[in-house]
């Protein structure tokens, strides 16, 4: 089964029509088939955003809920310290923690197709092995 992993982006911009990305993101999910995956750091991210909106926490849970979106999580000690060293590593783009937990994902789950609006980072950032994700909204 296809599977695309999901970053913060996407999942704001498909519940907020004020977002310009939010057409392009509704029809690429809407006609997806396969299975979502994501992180917990994501989650709390995109969370975070959408909490201005008096909905905008139940919407995301709803989401996450319907779409069967799979959340693996990377708090554990061995696990930060390989986020830090990919934040380290991609100083220079920057990388955020929640972005590192997402290559970590991939490189465990061997998912190396991505819905991101990170065009710039995600175009650049590589997992510890060296592979390039592919940029799935594009």
């Amino acid at each position: 089964m296809r599977t695309w992993i999901v970053d913060t982006g996407p999942l704001v911009a498909y519940l907020d029509r004020r977002d310009a990305w939010h057409t392009n993101v509704v029809a690429s999910m809407d006609a997806f088939d396969g299975r979502l995956i994501t992180t917990g750091a994501v989650v709390t991210e995109a969370m975070h955003l959408v909490g201005a909106a008096g909905a905008g926490p139940r919407l995301l849970a709803e989401l996450i809920t319907a779409s069967g979106t799979r959340i693996h999580e990377f708090n554990q000690p061995r696990d930060l310290l390989a986020a830090v060293e990919l934040m380290e590593r991609f100083a220079d783009t920057p990388m955020d923690y929640a972005d590192a937990t997402l290559l970590l994902l991939a490189a465990r789950s061997e998912v190396h197709e991505i819905a991101t609006l990170d065009r710039r980072g995600f175009s650049i950032y590589r997992t510890a092995a060296g592979k390039a994700l592919s940029l799935v909204l594009d």
